[in-house]
């Protein structure tokens, strides 16, 4: 079999952790193999790159600062686990993928769509998920989501106004897409949000 590539996206508190090991326990149980991973992270250096990008401490990191290390973490994650898995035949799952980028950096961040395009096609050399679950949740309530659980970041930190430019981006990101991303409500309950899912999933893998 053919490795497939499927990504996790949407704003906070949307449960995109979660339903992404739902997602992945359903696969390994119909005797697909499967590699969980997440950006920024994935790799020992990706990792080290996020917690920089996330700690509270490091408020006055620029945007481009910012841009720059997702990127680099995703180079490596590419390299080093993404690729030699889907080479295996393998079904990677991320939890987040270069859609963040252009949603928080991009939309939240202003900076030029352009620009971070020309980043994206360095590092992931025209890598793209064959499916991405937009997970869509009510901005006050994602955040609220993960104040209730005690999660908090640096990102997290950032005002109202911010999150919901992020939102907006993963929107025109999915007008854009269609067929690649698809959105998905996540205020419904965890079994039905998973559900959904599976259903999407199941007509890529057939």
């Amino acid at each position: 079999m053919k490795g497939l590539f499927i990504s996790f996206e949407g704003i906070e508190g949307t449960g995109k952790t979660i339903q992404s090991k739902l997602l992945c326990e359903y696969l390994i149980k119909k005797g697909f193999k499967v590699l969980l991973t997440e950006e920024p992270g994935g790799t020992r250096i990706g990792r080290t790159i996020r917690d920089i990008l996330l700690s509270v401490d490091n408020i006055e990191i620029t945007p481009l600062t910012e841009l720059f290390l997702y990127n680099a973490s995703r180079i490596q994650h590419i390299k080093e686990v993404i690729l030699p898995a889907i080479k295996q035949g393998m079904v990677v799952i991320t939890d987040r993928f270069s859609d963040s980028t252009v949603a928080y950096q991009g939309y939240g961040r202003g900076i030029e769509l352009h620009l971070i395009n020309s980043f994206e096609h360095i590092a992931t050399e025209g890598l793209r998920p064959d499916k991405t679950i937009l997970l869509d949740l009510d901005v006050e309530i994602g955040l609220q989501r993960n104040k209730g659980i005690n999660k908090e970041d640096r990102i997290e930190l950032e005002d109202i106004t911010f999150h919901k430019r992020v939102r907006d981006g993963y929107y025109a990101l999915a007008a854009k897409e269609p067929e690649r991303i698809h959105v998905i409500d996540a205020s419904k309950s965890i079994e039905h949000v998973h559900g959904s899912i599976k259903n999407v999933v199941q007509d890529l893998l057939s």
